[in-house]
């Protein structure tokens, strides 16, 4: 018994003595890797940052508000700066690794150019920054020597730092300087070289109000919109322009004009852009500054109006439609689609249809576009619209938002041209197309009932069931 206890004891002090020594192994290798950071610090507690090169100083300063925060350029002007490029600055080096540690007490750092960079980083609170002394860079591996200010060591820190310690003032600052809400944005008026019209917004639609009243195409109005808004500068020419150097770049009488409205926040901006030699300019009328930018954007704003209106006859997706109803010459039907997307006569029988031959209908209405318009026609009666041939009025429901019934009226055909005229009943104008889509309108209630009905129809016919006598 007195063996077995003894046994029982030395077993339980070696499970106790392997425990001790594996704590102090992973307490060791903790040690090791504190010791392989030159700078261990929470990013997000950086408040202040300077990069000092050559005698040249960027003091960049967080600007913090209840949600967000951004970096702005104190030194040596004031701008705001690009967020994700002062991020990575302050990424890499408030938690900097070593890859090797050089001399523990260097007799003299200048062997190893210390210091050609300087990277202060002030933590909030702290009334003295971190500062990271960068010298020259070892050719055999491309790291850095550094050193921290306040130890004696030199080491090498990882050389894809290079990138960023050389970025200059230009790469540290925010391009887009013209940034805006586009979905603020009711009103906009272009002039450019070729053209002008005006255009505002109508919920989420937009309509030219000038040179003509008509529907836009709403992807290319928010596609000039976002272009301004994206503007980025190539260069700075100007951080305080003056008239005499609008008149010099030609802003004074641009080459493109381009106001915006915004009602929520009570204002007017005015871009102005002009070509000068091979370079375009630009400027607003709530910036000082005059920037270079890329001149894609002309394309968008030399646009004409014919180029920028809607062709579709009616804006909606075929597989959102869940009801209809029909009009043609004698012919008036309603249906309706069930939770399980089958389509449903309602009158003048109440029968099942033929899905697919529906879902093609809709698709053609869908895909209705114009040949030429008929702006501000006089008479309807002149394009058989004022007792139309057709009426195809069309629900539209997406997701849990309220139906929206959209009326498009057929005239008369014209046969030998083969054209005929339509319109969309909430728009003044209307739409001249080829008719051929009329041919596979259905011309009798069998047209659309699905196939299986049909053929029992036909049989009961041969038999001489339900047939008139």
């Amino acid at each position: 018994m007195k063996f077995k206890t003894t046994l029982i004891l030395f077993a339980v002090f070696v499970a106790l003595l392997a425990f001790v020594l594996l704590f102090e192994e992973f307490k060791g290798r903790g040690d090791k890797g504190d010791e392989d950071k030159l700078v261990s610090l929470a990013s997000d507690d950086i408040q202040k940052i300077t990069l000092k090169r050559d005698g040249d100083l960027i003091t960049f300063q967080k600007i913090k508000d209840e949600e967000t925060y951004e970096w702005i350029i104190i030194e040596p002007l004031e701008a705001k700066a690009d967020k994700s490029e002062v991020d990575r600055l302050a990424d890499n080096f408030s938690d900097l690794r070593i890859e090797r540690v050089v001399e523990e007490e260097p007799a003299d750092v200048a062997k190893y150019e210390i210091p050609k960079t300087e990277i202060s980083l002030w933590l909030k609170d702290e009334d003295q920054p971190v500062r990271i002394l960068v010298g020259a860079e070892n050719l055999l591996d491309n790291t850095f020597f550094a050193q921290r200010e306040d130890e004696t060591r030199v080491v090498l820190i990882p050389g894809h730092l290079k990138s960023t310690m050389e970025k200059s003032l230009f790469e540290f600052r925010q391009k887009d300087i013209f940034r805006f809400e586009t979905d603020d944005v009711k009103n906009i008026t272009l002039r450019a070289k070729e053209t002008r019209w005006e255009a505002e917004r109508i919920e989420e639609e937009w309509f030219f109000v000038n040179p003509v009243k008509a529907l836009a195409v709403e992807s290319k109005i928010s596609g000039i919109l976002n272009s301004l808004s994206g503007l980025k500068a190539k260069e700075f020419v100007s951080e305080e322009k003056d008239e005499g150097e609008l008149e010099q770049f030609g802003l004074d009488e641009p080459d493109y004009e381009i106001v915006l409205t915004i009602p929520v926040e009570s204002q007017k901006v005015t871009f102005s852009l002009h070509q000068k030699e091979d370079r375009l300019l630009a400027t607003t009328s709530l910036s000082s500054k005059v920037i270079e930018v890329e001149d894609t954007i002309l394309t968008e704003l030399e646009e004409e109006v014919r180029e920028l209106r809607e062709t579709e006859v009616a804006d909606f997706y075929s597989w959102e439609v869940n009801r209809l109803h029909l009009k043609l010459g004698e012919l008036d039907w309603r249906l309706s689609k069930d939770e399980e997307n089958n389509w449903h006569f309602e009158s003048p029988v109440q029968e099942k249809a033929d899905n697919s031959k529906i879902q093609t209908f809709i698709r053609q209405i869908e895909s209705l576009e114009a040949e030429e318009f008929i702006d501000s026609p006089s008479n309807l009666k002149d394009y058989g619209l004022e007792k139309p041939w057709g009426e195809i009025k069309i629900s539209v429901k997406a997701g849990e938002e309220e139906s929206e019934e959209i009326t498009v009226l057929i005239g008369s055909e014209d046969t030998e041209a083969k054209k005929i005229v339509v319109k969309n009943a909430k728009l003044d104008y209307l739409f001249r197309m080829d008719s051929s889509f009329l041919e596979e309108f259905p011309k009798e209630i069998q047209d659309w009932k699905p196939e299986v009905d049909k053929e029992t129809e036909d049989k009961k016919d041969e038999k001489g069931i339900n047939c008139p006598d």
